[in-house]
């Protein structure tokens, strides 16, 4: 058993993932009634959901609490990335909605209640962020996690001894060891999860809703792989492609099959110290990513809003294309902690253009039966990201130092 366990974790992570997407994928076209099979897919998604917000919160503290200088800067620097990214990823879905226009059939209703405007998604996010620390936990409450988290953390810099700081530290270390054991699992997770995908929707779910679903997915890739990209060989000055191309393998793929940015958090803190970042910064721009970088989310909020506006004959201008363009950016970051919050907020994005209440949860409706394409790459758009442009931030400095950057 020993011998089999450790040909299992010699073996390259991405290609035992390759091989139980191949096998997940035959058995879902050719045994679809093996329903067991999903059971997989269901332990590894709850075991990195469970494990992702004590990870967070223990490393955030350990990392604060003995932080050395200079980190500041590449938090200021990380965050400008997110946000740059996120805005130029709804300004692409609004040159692709232009470009290709897109009109929806629309006849089904949805249940989902909707944010009524940025205000209530803010409200929202600032409850979050004082929601009572326990209880943000169980709940996985990133925001609030992160909240608390950098106020105990910077509490303890200014009053712990230095043996209560490498107890904390220790404490992260076997969190973090922990949650490598759980990623050796990826494969089995993976397998699951694409059994359940291709058993339920068979590959119909790239017909129906094509042209919409087509649209989506051409913007994500769009800017994962030309716009994010031209912003990293911008800061950095030099080619992009290795570490974009090491951080989708990496990052996006799990992400795509989980579709939870939570879950892809133990996985993108996994690569972040393969690509020899600084532990003490990436335990925080992580989370934080998953918090606020949300390209994926603004190109559904701007693509599906406009598909419902030319659905209803509605001519939307420049200059309101550029202002849905900001509210997709702010209801993005707001909505990153609610489950469907990309989804729930084009009912927001749609009054914006004059689209009413009813045809728009129509089209939240249409979102949903997309939602296992659309969802998945938003995920790995989003998570992806997480990483290139945390790790970005922190190459800067190694410019500046002459420290040779892994690319």
């Amino acid at each position: 058993m020993k011998k089999i366990v450790g040909y299992y974790t010699k073996t390259p992570l991405i290609l035992r993932i390759a091989i139980g997407l191949v096998i997940g994928i035959a058995l879902g076209l050719w045994l679809p009634e093996a329903s067991f099979v999903t059971v997989f897919g269901e332990i590894f998604v709850g075991a990195l959901k469970a494990v992702a917000p004590i990870l967070v919160f223990v490393l955030v503290v350990a990392s604060l609490a003995s932080a050395g200088s200079g980190i500041g800067n590449r938090f200021k620097t990380v965050i400008c990335l997110y946000i740059i990214s996120t805005f130029l990823a709804a300004v692409v879905a609004v040159a692709g909605s232009y470009l290709f226009p897109v009109s929806i059939p629309l006849s089904m209703a949805a249940e989902q209640t909707p944010p009524q405007g940025l205000g209530e998604v803010f409200r929202g996010l600032l409850s979050n962020m004082v929601m009572n620390p326990v209880q943000a936990l169980m709940s996985a409450n990133y925001v609030g996690i992160l909240t608390w988290s950098v106020i105990l953390g910077l509490a303890l810099r200014v009053g712990a001894g230095e043996k209560t700081k490498a107890v904390l530290t220790d404490i992260s270390n076997a969190v973090s060891k922990t949650v490598g054991w759980v990623i050796q699992l990826a494969p089995f997770g993976i397998l699951g999860l694409v059994f359940g995908s291709i058993s339920e929707y068979g590959l119909e779910i790239f017909t129906d809703y094509g042209k919409i679903l087509l649209l989506l997915v051409g913007c994500m890739l769009a800017v994962a792989f030309i716009v994010d990209p031209l912003i990293v060989a911008i800061v950095l000055k030099r080619n992009p492609y290795p570490l974009v191309f090491k951080c989708f393998k990496e990052s996006g793929v799990t992400a795509f099959f989980t579709r939870s940015s939570a879950a892809n958090i133990p996985v993108n803190m996994s690569l972040c110290e393969k690509l020899g970042l600084d532990r003490e910064y990436y335990s925080v721009s992580i989370p934080l990513g998953a918090t606020i970088n949300m390209d994926g989310a603004a190109i559904t909020i701007t693509v599906m809003s406009l598909a419902a506006a030319f659905s209803q004959g509605i001519s939307v201008n420049i200059f309101l294309a550029i202002l849905l363009s900001f509210v997709a950016t702010l209801g993005a970051c707001g909505a990153s902690g609610v489950a469907g919050g990309s989804l729930l907020l084009i009912p927001m994005a749609c009054s914006l253009l004059g689209v009413g209440q009813d045809v728009a949860m129509q089209v939240v409706a249409v979102g949903f039966i997309i939602g296992v394409v659309q969802d998945s790459l938003e995920t790995a758009i989003n998570s992806s990201g997480d990483v290139i442009f945390c790790a970005t931030a922190e190459f800067m400095e190694w410019k500046k130092i002459g420290k040779k950057l892994p690319f």
